[in-house]
């Protein structure tokens, strides 16, 4: 009688583990429209945009983008977030794009994007001192992976490498996987959503920035009629909507899910070059868009449940399981529920609890194994990338 109250699975529990599939699997897609909506930025650019007026380009992405959702939001940072939001601010915006066009401008071909493509790999390294979370050999290998595959697609033969370039590439890279493993370790001030945390990083970004762009590149230029729609277009869309989407992944996604959409960038690019642009594509480019694009898929895969606890011993001595419905129960990867005990089951209308935790899966025991993001470098093949 015992053995088939622990064994057997109840309709209820089977519904709640298939709609919390079902929401993330929405969510997935819902987050890879902003890696997606990166890779078109390079045609917008070059094709609508003044030339080589790269920080002037993430200026006018940033800060409209920034003030809009502050605008839409209505809410400012309180307390410790002032300063969180500045680092954020800093790390996924005001500080990477700088450094992204440095190493762009500075390197031949696609090797930037190549750099960024490793972004995976800079988070499972950082999510073990940050998060607390030990790397699996699954996350590792796939991430090798998607870098291997997307070096196929933009990466060309050239001379010898710029040291400067490949610093600002590898520091670009760290900076935005640094960004996005404080994003999921801070997680959210209670009763503030998305909208207004990719705001505060917006605006704080797009302010250090400023003052940069006018130091190095001048007043802003002229802008004629295809111009004021590209800036548009790169403000609202690309990047109001997609780092709204890109923050709310990282909330409700688990660390692997999330980081493993960023080699859709340089695949988009790769094709809006080719369909758009006239640019070619090589039975190797083919290939190493279907080996990145099956690390993307791979990277969906729920990790692996943490290893089982040894049960409490009692005042007997002998050792007894903790109840299953009991607060002491141990992560359910199914309902993100862990021994954080966030709410009834460490789960919200959107997979959150009160501490991020939900469908991601994490809790005290029951977190994944890397934290994510990536860097959204978007070259076409063969060109110079921009953010």
């Amino acid at each position: 009688m015992g053995r088939s109250l622990t064994s057997a699975t109840s309709p209820t529990s089977a519904g709640s583990a298939g709609s919390a599939r079902t929401a993330t699997s929405t969510t997935a897609l819902l987050t890879a429209l902003a890696p997606i909506s990166w890779g078109t930025t390079y045609a917008v650019t070059t094709e609508l945009l003044p030339p080589d007026r790269p920080l002037f380009v993430a200026l006018v992405r940033a800060l409209p983008a920034g003030l809009l959702l502050l605008a839409l939001a209505r809410v400012l940072p309180r307390g410790a977030w002032w300063w969180r939001s500045a680092v954020l601010g800093a790390l996924n915006i005001g500080a990477f794009f700088p450094l992204l066009f440095l190493s762009a401008y500075r390197l031949p071909g696609g090797l930037a994007a190549v750099v960024g493509s490793v972004g995976p790999l800079f988070v499972v390294g950082l999510s073990a001192p940050l998060l607390g979370q030990r790397p699996s050999a699954r996350s590792v290998l796939t991430g090798v992976v998607a870098a291997f595959g997307v070096s196929l697609v933009v990466l060309r033969a050239a001379g010898a490498l710029d040291p400067v370039g490949v610093l600002a590439a590898l520091a670009s890279t760290a900076s935005m996987s640094t960004g996005t493993v404080l994003t999921k370790k801070w997680g959210r001030p209670a009763g503030v959503g998305p909208l207004a945390l990719t705001g505060w990083q917006l605006t704080a970004g797009g302010l250090l920035i400023a003052p940069l762009a006018l130091l190095v590149e001048g007043p802003p230029p002229a802008l004629d009629a295809g111009a004021v729609g590209g800036c548009l277009y790169l403000a609202l869309a690309n990047t109001a909507v997609a780092y709204w989407l890109w923050f709310r992944g990282i909330g409700r996604l688990t660390a692997t899910q999330v980081t493993f959409l960023g080699p859709l960038s340089p695949l988009t690019a790769a094709v809006v070059g080719w369909a758009a642009l006239g640019q070619t594509l090589t039975p190797l480019q083919l290939t190493g868009m279907a080996l990145a694009l099956g690390a993307t898929m791979a990277g969906q895969l729920a990790p692996h449940t943490a290893a089982k606890q040894p049960a409490p011993r009692t005042a007997g001595g002998r050792g007894r399981r903790p109840s299953p419905t009991g607060p002491g129960r141990h992560s359910d990867p199914a309902n993100g529920t862990g021994t954080d005990g966030t709410g009834t089951d460490g789960t919200g209308t959107d997979g959150t609890g009160t501490d991020g935790t939900g469908t991601d899966g994490t809790g005290t025991d029951g977190t994944g194994t890397d934290g994510t993001g990536a860097p959204h470098l978007t070259p076409a093949a063969g060109a110079r990338p921009t953010p």
